[in-house]
């Protein structure tokens, strides 16, 4: 069974999923502590250990492995809960109280004599073979304030572990970084988005490879301030804490009234980091809109603010001749929204009415065009942000976040509205409203251009911020079913599992080089599920790299995640858009085999990036050189996730062949791509049901 409980006075609880079990017992202090989080075992066979005080500078609330560790009573390592009481204490002395069990969920209630209750909640997904935990927070008593609250610590019974996240900036995000854990990290965010700098999750594994090696991982679904930290103990243990950033941060508890943290998924695996990365995709995936990822054209590189009417619809008939599904009409179309002679943007943002310079007669003859073509419509917005040359700044100077006495802060010409208040909330709900209401919109991409700042003396806000955009979008989604919106914050700046219970797609990075995407997918597909993430093609030389690389190398790149367009399709060759028309059509094609990501070994000391989706019916291959070394030398393919017992059918070489799984997996291809940034597409079709 999923939940079980021990009987007796000192019980032990198991959570269990398919390949996983997680244990915790009682001790008689009434302390929560952990016992074990790997593979099977049944609470029956779990030997609880005796634990001894070592000294009287190790003493038994620090070395015990708690579950939810607070502030005091000899616990120096980082704590899970720090409150302030009316009388100003800050000790906390939580103990046992009961456990709640369901079929897939039990919960465990501690209590500590001044009037607070903590639940501590355990979720089996067996469909996933994962666990989510989280915490909430009650007062008894009115005046307590938290100052630290984490959702879930977690324990791995070694030391020297690696510790996998990414790294980067703006244009760079998702760059993996491995480090060896001999005392604690830090990971973190402060900028009220979960950042281009780091992702709230961490990876930890021992001697692991893709295939094969024990692998712990946890992610964090937020997507403001987090912070993650990875502690190693002098005892031989390794902590793993996720949640809300404590910088900048008090919460005052209502009495009787709950602090539900953010939730954090965790997996384990002896399957390696290519097991660990399907079961966080498979999560992720369970939180998405099912439906299929249309292929999207965008018209920002095409145009930028220059955007008309005419302009528009002339893309998209271009876009709908190669064979998109989508098509979007990026910043531009809103207010008075107009470069001035810096390039600076410092109107428009608040005003979400169409220009109607831009579109005399609205958006509805755009629409139209796009629809008798064959394709939805899309919008971008930016609606947590305002101009100061906007009409809604001049109504409502005081929706913005700002500290006294100073004056306020603008990024990129902008300033960020303040969410906590309930009137700006209501106005950014009831403007989209309208604005899908009055046009047949499919489709939006919601971006956030500048980091959170100034926000005035209330340290809740950024907390609160995060909510109401959760309650923002929902709200939107929930008045507008089947309407997909894209997570887009200055590019890769709003990527976790928080983003994806409401988003429906992630904008990876503003960067679209085709071989620095390569790098970013990669790292992204660690913990985070491809269908997600939005990949373009664009023109060439890239704005960022000034690279030239081949229209094929840009389609089989961008078409490893969901396909976009980008490039200014009425400057494209007629050569160049046929092309573009067999790429897409052969992406429709491959999309129903592009299930299950995996990142394949180069056995060659040539530079080849080899990839792989693998499904029921078959496999796609995925491979890159971006540059021949000397000697061109060839690699050998070794496929992942294939039935053994099947056959599939492909062609290689310019022959179609047919080979068993097992000879594709074990044996596997020879493959020899020449010059630089030369890619190829393989497509593997299963031809027979399993034979043993």
């Amino acid at each position: 069974m999923p939940v079980e409980m021990t009987p007796g006075d000192l019980p032990v609880f198991a959570l269990h999923t398919e390949t996983t079990s997680y244990a915790f017992t009682v001790t008689a202090e009434g302390l929560v502590r952990h016992l074990h989080w790997g593979g099977p075992v049944a609470a029956a066979d779990m030997i609880v250990e005796p634990v001894w005080e070592l000294s009287t500078n190790d003493l038994i609330q620090d070395i015990v492995v708690q579950e939810y560790p607070c502030h005091g009573r000899f616990r120096y390592n980082e704590a899970a809960l720090r409150v302030r009481f009316p009388d100003g204490g800050r000790e906390l002395d939580l103990r046992y109280r009961e456990a709640i069990l369901g079929d897939e969920r039990l919960d465990v209630v501690l209590e500590d004599d001044k009037g607070l209750e903590v639940t501590l909640h355990y979720s089996v997904l067996p469909e996933v073979d994962a666990l989510v935990r989280w915490a909430t927070i009650t007062s008894r008593v009115p005046g307590v304030v938290l100052e630290s609250v984490a959702s879930a610590q977690f324990h791995v019974p070694f030391r020297d572990l690696d510790l996998r996240n990414v790294s980067g900036h703006w244009g760079a995000e998702q760059q993996e970084v491995v480090q060896r854990v001999s005392t604690k990290v830090v990971l973190e965010s402060r900028r009220g988005i979960s950042n281009h700098h780091h992702s709230p999750y961490a990876v930890l594994s021992r001697e692991a490879t893709e295939v094969a090696g024990r692998v712990w991982a946890a992610a964090l679904a937020f997507s403001g301030n987090t912070k993650v930290v990875v502690e190693q103990t002098q005892y031989g243990e390794t902590l793993l804490q996720l949640g809300v950033n404590d910088h900048d941060t008090e919460v005052a508890l209502d009495p009787g009234v709950g602090f539900e943290t953010p939730q954090v998924v965790a997996v384990y695996t002896e399957g390696g980091l290519g097991g660990m990365s399907r079961k966080m995709h498979a999560y992720g995936e369970s939180l998405m809109d099912p439906q299929v990822r249309p292929v999207l054209y965008n018209s920002w590189e095409a145009t930028n603010f220059a955007v008309t009417a005419e302009g528009q619809i002339a893309l998209a008939q271009k876009a709908a001749e190669i064979g998109t599904e989508l098509f979007v009409v990026d910043d531009g179309w809103f207010g008075r929204r107009n470069p001035d002679q810096t390039g600076g943007i410092h109107d428009g943002l608040g005003d979400w009415w169409v220009d109607p310079e831009k579109f005399p007669a609205g958006l509805s003859p755009l629409i139209e065009a796009v629809q008798e073509a064959g394709m939805r419509f899309g919008l971008w917005v930016e609606p947590e942000m305002v101009n100061p040359d906007s009409d809604l700044f001049a109504a409502h100077p005081d929706w913005i976040y700002r500290e006294p006495g100073r004056e306020v802060d603008q990024a990129r010409g902008q300033y960020v509205l303040n969410l906590n208040l309930p009137e700006v909330e209501e106005f950014i709900i009831e403007t989209l409203d309208g604005l899908l209401r009055d046009n047949d919109i499919d489709y939006v991409k919601w971006d956030a251009n500048r980091p959170m700042s100034q926000v005035g003396v209330r340290r809740d806000v950024w907390f609160g911020h995060i909510a109401a955009l959760y309650r923002i979008v929902a709200e939107i989604k929930r008045r507008h079913p089947g309407v997909l919106v894209e997570s887009c914050a200055s590019g890769g700046g709003r990527i976790d599992f928080g983003a994806l219970a409401v988003f429906d797609d992630f904008w990876t990075s503003d960067n679209t080089d085709a071989l620095d995407r390569l790098e970013i997918q990669r790292a992204y597909s660690l913990v985070y599920p491809p269908r997600a993430m939005r990949a373009w093609v664009t023109d060439v030389p890239n704005f960022l790299s000034q690279r030239s690389i081949p229209l094929s190398f840009r389609f089989h790149s961008a078409m490893m995640g969901s396909l976009g367009i980008g490039c200014d399709l009425t400057a494209m060759s007629p050569e160049d858009l046929a092309a573009s028309s067999r790429y897409i059509s052969e992406y429709k094609q491959l999309r129903p085999l592009m299930r299950d990501f995996h990142r394949l070994e180069n056995p060659s000391s040539n530079d080849y990036r080899l990839f792989q989706y693998s499904s029921p019916q078959g496999a796609v291959l995925f491979a890159f050189l971006p540059a021949s070394r000397l000697g061109h030398k060839p690699t050998t393919v070794r496929l992942r996730g294939l039935d053994p017992h099947a056959r599939y059918r492909f062609t290689h070489d310019w022959q179609q062949r047919e080979v068993s799984g097992e000879y594709l997996m074990n044996r596997g291809l020879r493959l020899w791509l020449q010059g630089d940034y030369a890619s190829s597409v393989i497509r593997f079709d299963r031809i027979t049901e399993p034979t043993g």
